[in-house]
């Protein structure tokens, strides 16, 4: 299982702050954006392909080619966030 969060305007748009989801194997951030867009449709293709929405695996910065494994967090966010 991952643990997917969302933050700031990302989780009022989606309605939700966080998701666990079986992971069956290793996959890339870009494949699990593909995921939740199939499964979420156009509102989230919105929030996880915007030029500017930022990614997290496991509180570091990862890029779209990055790799995911059983136990990870992965957090979806905008450039600006604040308390």
């Amino acid at each position: 299982m991952i643990t997917v969060l969302f933050f700031a305007k990302y989780r009022e748009q989606l309605g939700l702050g966080r998701m666990t989801l079986p992971l069956a194997t290793a996959t890339t951030v870009s494949e699990l954006k593909i995921r939740l867009v199939a499964d979420g449709g156009d509102e989230w293709a919105a929030v996880l392909f915007a030029g500017n929405t930022l990614c997290a695996v496991n509180q570091t910065i990862a890029h779209d080619t990055d790799t995911i494994g059983d136990g990870d967090e992965v957090a979806f966010y905008p450039p600006v966030t604040g308390g």
